[in-house]
């Protein structure tokens, strides 16, 4: 089993202890930070979605258009554009680049977030169209007739075109978020690639257990990513350190901006929470001070230490099952070099050493 990095990249610099600038798009941050990492060794980078963001194809396409081999993995939330359309725009990105396109599938779990985009349905009606919606996809990007039809409750499609395929056959990877009842049901179903935020040893092997059942119902197998804030430096106590003065930054602009830290509605969260009321370290290096001073608002749980503890942690997410990390940073492009300097090349070197082991004992 090999590993897969992957980083986040905005289309411009700024993070919880980084308020973003005036700019609307910095392209030459884009360029920056896309080169390094593609020369720090990552595999892909998430181009995520906000409702006040950039439309993440286009950040995508200009990201491809810096790097060679990088992938983009391009969040999409079902529904906002119809299936035809959404196959068409991922299968032209996965052509432009030549085969560097994979789809992350956000359902949506908090209603406001939602309704800045003119969504107004359930959370359970949400989930059941991106279950239809990534039916109608596969479809459309792998059926050998010329056309596609499809009456279902969200969507009645007539004739959609499959000349537009992917680069990659017999389509785009599809990795998904999303940690309700709901959501593992349809990730079951769908996913290739299942996205958790960093969670305890416990809270992993609990989730993968459950997801992995839920795909054997359809012959499936999937593969599972976590998302992690490393927070390294030369010594244990500086990463503590550091991971302190990160928390108290956090606090600090919040206050000033007037954030109060509410009860999240999504699962993810609530989850980080969970872990997060059982101590500020966990696990030897799992850190949720992030998390905590922010409601867990997206990833927000780190790995402290130096880079090698670092990345013995990863490789005992490793030894669960885990073969995907995705790690980004409080200071991003910064973080992001020093990832691809230090943590990757000594986590690919542990687990690789892990690997012959393992096939020198058999």
């Amino acid at each position: 089993m090999s590993v897969e990095f992957i980083g986040m990249i905005h289309h411009k610099q700024g993070s919880e202890i980084r308020p973003a600038g005036p700019m609307v798009l910095d392209r030459g941050y884009i360029k920056d930070f896309a080169q390094a990492a593609e020369a720090g060794g990552f595999d892909r980078i998430l181009i995520g979605y906000f409702a006040d963001g950039a439309d993440g194809f286009l950040v995508g396409a200009l990201a491809a258009q810096y790097t060679e081999r990088l992938g983009m993995l391009v969040a999409h939330r079902p529904g906002f554009i119809s299936p035809p359309v959404a196959a068409r725009k991922f299968a032209t990105l996965d052509q432009i680049t030549g085969g560097r396109v994979a789809m992350h599938v956000i359902t949506g779990g908090e209603d406001s977030e939602m309704l800045r985009d003119g969504d107004v349905s359930t959370k359970e009606d949400r989930y059941a169209r991106t279950d239809e919606y990534l039916d109608v996809l596969k479809k459309i990007w792998t059926d050998p007739a010329p056309t596609v039809d499809h009456e279902g409750r969200f969507y009645t499609i007539k004739g959609a075109s499959t000349t537009l395929r992917c680069f990659q056959q017999p389509r785009i990877p599809i990795f998904f978020g999303g940690a309700s009842e709901a959501a593992i049901a349809v990730a079951g179903k769908h996913a290739d690639v299942y996205m958790l935020w960093g969670e305890t040893h416990a809270q992993v092997r609990d989730i993968t257990t459950r997801l992995r059942a839920e795909a054997a119902k359809y012959g499936r197998t999937m593969r599972f990513s976590l998302s992690f804030r490393p927070v390294l430096a030369p010594t244990e106590d500086e990463a503590w350190a550091r991971a302190e003065r990160i928390k108290q930054r956090i606090i600090e602009l919040r206050a000033k901006a007037g954030l109060l830290t509410k009860e999240p509605a999504n699962e993810g969260s609530k989850r980080l929470l969970a872990a997060a009321a059982q101590g500020e370290r966990l696990d030897k290096r799992l850190w949720t001070g992030a998390a905590l001073a922010t409601g867990a608002r997206g990833n927000t749980t780190g790995l402290v230490g130096t880079p090698m503890q670092v990345a013995e942690a990863l490789v005992e997410y490793y030894d669960m099952g885990v073969d995907t990390f995705l790690v980004r940073g409080f200071d991003p492009l910064d973080d992001n070099i020093e990832y691809g300097r230090s943590l990757l090349p000594l986590t690919k070197q542990l687990i690789a050493e892990r690997e012959g082991q393992r096939t020198a004992a058999e």
